[in-house]
């Protein structure tokens, strides 16, 4: 039929047709893409500036929200803290943070970290506050003391 080492024709045609019509020149192994990109797929076809998005890629994962009271929580416990506000912010971030955790467990919202943290900052800045307000009040005390010892005499 045909030589073993050239390639075959899917549908080789019959090399002396028996009718007297003429035959046509045999198709290409594999069709040719077309060149110029989406212009010769479709004629009068703009192409957009920019490709579509790749799969996975757009709005499709929606995030979890983070409780705003957690947040305020360890704001306030930190003001507190450094003593721009010492015992409001403290008192603040601990109340806050209670009422956070509470939330966070009804809703199954994010931020029980921010939560606990400001717990925790406020506690600390809590103690921090009573214990230099005990410490003030002592040394007032024992400098009101140390007076009393000292006898100067107003008396000419």
């Amino acid at each position: 039929m045909s030589d073993p080492t050239q390639p075959q024709q899917p549908n080789p045609q019959p090399e002396n047709p028996s009718s007297g019509m003429p035959v046509p020149p045999p198709a290409p192994p594999y069709a040719t893409p077309p060149q110029g990109g989406y212009q010769a797929a479709a004629p009068g076809y703009q192409p957009a500036s920019y490709p579509p998005p790749a799969y996975g890629y757009g709005g499709g994962y929606v995030q979890e929200k983070t409780n705003t009271l957690a947040i305020v929580s360890m704001i306030a416990s930190i003001v507190g803290f450094i003593w721009i506000l010492p015992i409001i912010g403290s008192i603040a971030g601990v109340v806050m943070g209670h009422i956070s955790l509470s939330q966070i467990k009804r809703t199954n919202e994010k931020g029980r970290g921010m939560a606990l943290a400001g717990l925790v900052v406020g506690y600390a800045g809590l103690a921090l506050a009573v214990i230099g307000i005990i410490v003030f009040a002592s040394f007032i005390g024992w400098a009101i003391e140390q007076d009393s010892y000292n006898s100067y005499s107003s008396t000419f």
